[in-house]
């Protein structure tokens, strides 16, 4: 309980009279919650998104207190809408630093969470991201940044080997949307591809939020790419593959793992059905979120989105370090994070390296079949691919 001046003083006296008059104990004050932040898109073309992290994050904060919370001190998640947009990112940070964090965990857009975590930074925050891919941000030397996620750099090499290796494509066309995350991949993907000798006949990008992508769709096609990747997100990967499907385009149609949320099916319907994806295992896909995807379902009425288990991981690193470091203070939640070793989150195991990353980042193929996803190939432990159907 925060007492203010003398108002404080007085409210608490007149408690203890009221308490010996009634003849009853003094009662107990509430323990003060531990605030986490959690930022993310809950507005514009991405709130899906960022909406399903921040129920995960309530998820498991609900969870943890349900047991007696962090510390004898239940967890309180406070939300921000970041709009996937830089400069919105800084007023959330900052209506994060301002309201009492402790630390933060969440994020959905790249682009966004690297000014978020600059303005943390500043006050030595730890942020834990849960879905932004970039490998900027943990390559700035902060030891505040921590990732429950894999990388682009990780993301590119495997999407250019299913492309190379598994689909047997000679010619690739690699589309972003100039976002920090996508452009990322991209780079990433092409630099993988050119290295297993496949020849990429269009790296470009596209305007997001156009109404038409038609014209660019039939550019490259126009090139007899056997694959076309985009590696932007969900809102222009489902309009893309609905309209490659009507030009009747050649190219098998892939997407990046921005493509994985259930609006792209909304969005292009059963054009895409036979579209790959490659990802980060979707909740549904991973046997250790079973009661995860129960639990979210019952509470929220609807099945988590791709990136809720990550998120829900993140919330319970955090609990975790937060008892390990028997405080509440930054330094202490920082240097607590870094010795996280084999924490047995429903994602797998997760212990961070020396940069924050995820020390092991999983990656799947998801193909859509019967409007859904589905598990479709994965790398063995000898780099072979094989099936998961």
């Amino acid at each position: 309980m925060r007492l203010n001046g003398m108002r404080g003083v007085c409210g608490l006296a007149a408690l203890a009279v009221a308490a010996v008059l009634a003849g009853g104990p003094f009662p107990a004050p509430a323990a003060e919650p531990i605030k986490v932040g959690v930022p993310g898109p809950l507005s514009g073309p991405y709130a899906n998104a960022g909406i399903d992290i921040v129920n995960a994050a309530k998820l498991a904060a609900d969870q943890i207190n349900a047991k007696g919370g962090v510390l004898g001190r239940p967890l309180e998640i406070v939300a921000e809408d970041d709009a996937c947009d830089p400069q919105t990112a800084v007023q959330a940070a900052q209506k994060m630093i301002d309201s009492g964090v402790v630390a933060v965990a969440g994020g959905y857009c790249s682009g966004a969470a690297l000014p978020e975590l600059s303005t943390l930074h500043r006050r030595n925050i730890p942020y834990i991201l849960d879905a932004s891919t970039n490998p900027r941000l943990t390559e700035l030397g902060y030891k505040d940044v921590f990732r429950t996620i894999g990388r682009d750099d990780e993301q590119g090499p495997f999407a250019a080997s299913f492309i190379a290796n598994a689909l047997h494509a000679k010619r690739a066309a690699v589309v972003n949307d100039n976002t920090t995350y996508a452009k990322g991949l991209a780079d990433a993907t092409v630099a993988a591809l050119k290295k297993l000798g496949v020849d990429v006949v269009y790296n470009n990008a596209i305007t997001p939020g156009q109404l038409d992508y038609s014209p660019v769709l039939t550019r490259i096609a126009s090139l007899n790419p056997d694959v076309i990747y985009f590696t932007g997100y969900f809102a222009e990967g489902g309009l893309m593959v609905k309209e490659a499907r009507e030009l009747h385009l050649k190219p098998v149609f892939m997407g990046g793992d921005g493509n994985n949320d259930p609006t792209l099916l909304k969005t292009a319907g059963s054009a895409a059905n036979g579209m790959f994806i490659t990802c980060a295992p979707l909740p549904q896909f991973l046997s250790g979120a079973k009661t995860f995807v129960d639990d979210y379902t019952k509470q929220f009425g609807h099945g988590p989105g791709p990136y809720s288990a990550y998120e829900y991981d993140a919330i319970g690193v955090l609990a975790s370090a937060i008892e390990r470091a028997k405080a509440t203070t930054p330094d202490a939640i920082n240097a607590a994070l870094a010795e996280t070793k084999d924490y047995p989150g429903i994602t797998g195991d997760i212990t961070f390296n020396a940069k924050g990353d995820r020390a092991v980042a999983v990656y799947i193929v998801v193909t859509v079949k019967n409007d859904e996803f589905a598990p479709y190939m994965q790398l063995n432990a000898a780099g072979q691919w094989v099936s998961m159907q």
